[in-house]
């Protein structure tokens, strides 16, 4: 909330996602921005991989969304990511 705090509404992705990274590093949160997380089928990693923007503290998936409101299909990605990454904590 004080990315958003200070920076206000209205910036693309981009914007918000740098700012991220400079407030992780000032609160000391481990985070990976844009890593690449296999993807399973059937117990088989896939060739496609998916990128979110972070993980934080190696296990929390974030994904950013400039938008007033998140729609089923946002609330879909995340869900579908987690499942088919492994993970089991998500954030949009």
């Amino acid at each position: 909330m004080d990315v958003h705090n200070e920076m206000g509404p209205g910036h693309l992705e981009a914007v918000y996602h740098e700012c991220l990274e400079i407030e992780y590093g000032l609160r000391d949160i481990p985070f990976i921005s844009k890593p690449h997380l296999s993807l399973y089928f059937k117990n088989r990693t896939l060739k496609k991989h998916y990128e979110p923007d972070f993980v934080v503290f190696e296990q929390i998936v974030v994904e950013i969304k400039a938008q007033k409101t998140l729609t089923q299909n946002d609330e879909a990605q995340i869900i579908n990511s987690l499942k088919s990454s492994r993970h089991e904590v998500g954030l949009c």
